[in-house]
Parts: structure tokens; C-alpha cells; sequence
């Protein structure tokens, strides 16, 4: 065993995973992406998209940041040892992670305590509800290290907001802020610093305890929607079939019945 595989395994987890109460939690404890946090946050994610009971996913960070990226000591030395595989991480890495965040059926919260930048930024667009302390700062940073973007980020930014706002974002670099990010539609809610954790496992658990296979259901008809390509008679098919099979689940019948007597549904994600 070399030293620094035994460095690594003596070192607390990068990423973790864990799973309680109908809800899969994955935290990032480290911002910047080395090869050995990549591959434990891609672990991760591939346990939460594949587990049969979490009904939700909670993504966090930390309270400094949630993800800056590429760590960029780890790359510069890549760059002068191997410059000709400096780059396959993308392939190796942040596609694969993108895509195990892709995979994930049930709701995912992210929730942003600090710097959401590159990657971090795409990932984080890759979940369906984020809530973001008020520090929290965002950007695409790409341009100012001379790449383009990787981690579905211009898909992501297209889709949300529209070519020329995702031209702008990705040509200068800005760095916003919070309540400019919700401005724009990229955050669902901004709290108080000390408050962003605990938000997003409230909203996390509220999902977790909703209609699971409704919340599925909306995710595939949200994300056809938006990846284009498909006439309209199409979805509007695609939508009677899965009314059809939602309308025989317990939770439907069960929330039909307790409207009629004017009570709470209780969902059980049946």
C-alpha cells in the first residue's frame, strides 16, 4: 500500500452517505474537487439514486462552501506531471456525478451554506429545490481558468433562465450573491446563515413524507418538458398514462377521501 492510499484511508470521509426516516442525506465535507472526493460524492449519489426506501435526497455542503470545483492544486499538478489526461475527469468524474444526480428519482434538496461556484453551481442545479444562506456566494468561473463549462452547467443555465442571461453569466464570470440568485430563479429560498441546514432538511422531510410516487411522476414530466424535442400530443399522452397509474396509488385514494372529510392526507409513498 503506498502512503498516500494510506493517507486517504486514515482521512475522514470527503462525502458521506446516510439514511434515516425515509430520507438519504449525501454531505459534502470537503469544497474543492481532489480525484478522492469526486469518486466518495459519486458513491455517495449512486447509493441515494439506487436506494428502495429514501422517499427524498438532502445534498449539503458545508457551512464555508458548498462547492468551488476543481481543486486546483490537484490540478496544476496533473497539468505538469500528465498534461495529456489533465482533463479526463470529466469523463471520468463530473459526467458520471451528474448523471448519478440525474438517476435520483425522488425529490432532491441542496442545500448552499457558502461558495457555489463551477461545478458546485452545476451540481447544485442539478437538484430540484435549493435553499441558500444569505453569504452565499455564486459563479460559473470557468472563463477565468480559460475552460468552458463542464458539469451540465450551460444546459442547466439555458434551461433555467433563457440563452443570453446564460451567455452573460458564463462570458463574465460574475460572482451574485444570494438574493440575486433567487432573483434569477436558481435558488427556491434564502435564510439566515445560521439557518440554511436546517431549512433544507425541513423541506427535505416535508417531501419525504409527501405522495412519492407523484413527486416522481412530476420530475419526468418536468424534465421532458424541459429537455425539448417532443411534440405536445406526446407529453399530453405521456401525462394520461401516468394519471392512470398514480390514480390507482393509495396516497391518490387516500387524499381524495380525506379532502372529501375535510382532513390531512397522510402519505405513505404507496
Amino acid at each position: 500500500m503506498s502512503e498516500d492510499t494510506a493517507a486517504d484511508q486514515r482521512a475522514p470521509k470527503a462525502a458521506e452517505f446516510s439514511e434515516a426516516d425515509g430520507l438519504a442525506t449525501v454531505r459534502l465535507n470537503t469544497p474543492g474537487l481532489t480525484r478522492r472526493v469526486k469518486e466518495e460524492l459519486l458513491d455517495a449519489l449512486r447509493r441515494a439514486a439506487e436506494s428502495t426506501t429514501a422517499r427524498a435526497v438532502l445534498l449539503l455542503g458545508s457551512d464555508k462552501a458548498f462547492c468551488v470545483g476543481q481543486d486546483l492544486g490537484e490540478h496544476a499538478r496533473i497539468l505538469e506531471e500528465e498534461p495529456q489526461d489533465a482533463l479526463g475527469t470529466v469523463r471520468e468524474h463530473y459526467n458520471r456525478i451528474v448523471l448519478a444526480l440525474e438517476d435520483i428519482q425522488v425529490p432532491v434538496v441542496v442545500g448552499i451554506g457558502g461558495a457555489c461556484v463551477g461545478a458546485g453551481l452545476g451540481f447544485a442545479l442539478a437538484g430540484d429545490v435549493r435553499v441558500a444562506a444569505r453569504r452565499a456566494k455564486f459563479g460559473t468561473a470557468f472563463t477565468g481558468i480559460g475552460l468552458a463549462s463542464d458539469s451540465g452547467l450551460a444546459y442547466r443555465l439555458v434551461t433555467a433562465l433563457g440563452q443570453a442571461r446564460a451567455m452573460e453569466l458564463m462570458l463574465l464570470s460574475t460572482v451574485f450573491g444570494a438574493e440575486r440568485a433567487l432573483e434569477l430563479g436558481l435558488v427556491t429560498e434564502v435564510v439566515d446563515d445560521d439557518a440554511w441546514a436546517e431549512r433544507a432538511r425541513e423541506t427535505a422531510l416535508q417531501l419525504a413524507s409527501g405522495p412519492t410516487g407523484a413527486f416522481v411522476a412530476a420530475k419526468r414530466e418536468v424534465r421532458a418538458a424541459a429537455q425539448g424535442g417532443r411534440e405536445l400530443p406526446e407529453l399530453l399522452e405521456e401525462e394520461a398514462d401516468l394519471q392512470n397509474q398514480l390514480g390507482q396509488t393509495a396516497d391518490h385514494v387516500g387524499a381524495v377521501r380525506a379532502f372529501l372529510n375535510k382532513e390531512k392526507p397522510a402519505f405513505t409513498g404507496g
